[in-house]
């Protein structure tokens, strides 16, 4: 399995007690409804599948705790550690039409309203006061925000989010 062929779910945050128990950090919502028995864990870029034992939700600060098969020992355990999890595509519930956030435009085609076409949008981050997109223009990685004043349609059906970005932004990247 690869990166492609699954979504990540959380991070492995530490160790908890001496057993081999995880605390992960959950990123995706709702996971509890979810039916799984294994993860597949980032080890420097190989997805590495490991067995549920147990999960345990702690639904006031996104996290779960997890027990391993074959994980007993805190030393064994450790080495998952700022770890990536992931679960395989199959598993990822189907959204509802009105379930679509800016998260999902990672992929989209970047089109503005003055440049044209920028590029696909290949990273997405969620800040505390907004989402930044990521597209390489012109062999430069250029980012931008995406809210209602940037964005100014989406098309689901050809993947394309059109923007009209601050005037000047571009030159900064490109200068």
């Amino acid at each position: 399995m690869t990166i492609d062929d699954s979504f990540k779910i959380g991070t492995i945050l530490k160790t908890k007690g001496l057993k081999g128990e995880l605390q992960m950090y959950v990123a995706f919502d709702n996971l509890e409804l979810i039916d799984f028995n294994a993860i597949f864990v980032d080890m420097a870029g190989k997805l590495v599948p490991y067995f549920v034992e147990s999960v345990k939700y702690q639904g006031h600060n996104n996290t779960a705790n997890l027990f391993l098969e074959d994980l007993d020992t805190i030393e064994k355990a450790s080495r998952l550690v700022k770890k990536d999890v992931y679960l395989p595509n199959k598993l990822k519930p189907k959204k509802k039409k009105g379930d679509f956030t800016l998260a999902d435009l990672l992929g989209f085609t970047a089109v503005d309203e003055n440049e044209g076409e920028l590029g696909e949008i290949t990273h997405i981050q969620e800040l505390p006061q907004q989402f930044i997109a990521t597209v390489h223009y012109k062999n430069c990685e250029v980012l931008f925000p995406l809210n209602g004043e940037i964005i100014k349609s989406i098309d689901v059906v050809k993947n394309i989010v059109l923007v009209d970005l601050p005037e000047g932004l571009l030159d900064i990247y490109l200068d």
